[in-house]
């Protein structure tokens, strides 16, 4: 679990397509002042532009020298490629990095479980005073009915707010803050680049619960469609009146 504060920004230093085990593997590298290592161990998990991914290696080495800067390395299931852009990511492609959240973190976003829903294309982007709104049109049309105005949105791992929606046009804006624009590297990228996308999980569980709710109360009837048209017959019968 997350919470879409960034903590750090890290810089990819290889994307290996076949590692010693067979699969893929992502290493990157740290500020040389970085802490975000400081309370690492295997297996830990760490979000890398909205990706929760196991912490496979690590070296929390400090130094002036790049060379010796903490870096990790995390493996990447072939559904996770399928399902984000890190196979996309290059060396010095700079990535948005945040630790598993604990027990006594303050949520200063909102609940992210690192589990992409989709990616986003940029379409838009346009200054506004010192802020930035950009416009995103996912891959998945389907994840529009999750993004609400004024609500979460988690995009390359960071805690969002959606300032504008359009389903019919099947797009979203957020707009970017002078001190958010510092600390996100999706600040910087521009049309036609890509995002993670992870929407607020908590629409999906109220989504199902009201389904499972309708398909009780329509059972007799047939189910919830059945259920939902009598309601719109009753109500255009009521006006008609």
């Amino acid at each position: 679990m997350f919470t879409g504060i960034v903590e750090e920004i890290g810089v990819v230093a290889e994307l290996n397509p076949s590692d010693a085990t067979g699969g893929t593997s992502l290493t990157i590298t740290l500020p040389p002042d970085s802490t975000l290592l400081s309370d690492a161990h295997l297996g830990d998990s760490i979000a890398i532009n909205g990706v929760c991914l196991t912490v496979t290696s690590f070296n929390n080495t400090s130094s002036s020298t790049p060379a010796s800067a903490p870096q990790f390395t995390v493996g990447i299931a072939p559904e996770t490629l399928r399902l984000t852009n890190l196979g996309s990511l290059a060396p010095q492609s700079r990535v948005n990095l945040e630790r598993a959240v604990r027990a006594d973190t303050r949520m200063g976003g909102h609940f992210v479980q690192g589990h992409v829903d989709t990616t986003a294309e940029i379409v838009d982007r346009r200054p506004d005073g010192n802020a930035v709104t950009m416009r995103f049109a996912p891959r998945s049309k389907e994840v529009l009915r999750y993004v609400v105005y004024k609500g979460f949105i988690a995009l390359d791992g960071a805690s969002l707010t959606v300032t504008h929606v359009n389903d019919d046009e099947g797009w979203w804006e957020v707009m970017l803050i002078a001190y958010t624009q510092e600390r996100i590297v999706t600040a910087a990228k521009q049309v036609g680049d890509t995002v993670n996308v992870e929407v607020d999980m908590t629409a999906k569980y109220v989504e199902k619960s009201l389904q499972g709710y309708l398909a009780g109360l329509g059972a007799e009837s047939g189910g919830a469609i059945p259920l939902l048209q009598k309601m719109v017959e009753t109500a255009v019968a009521k006006r008609s009146a």
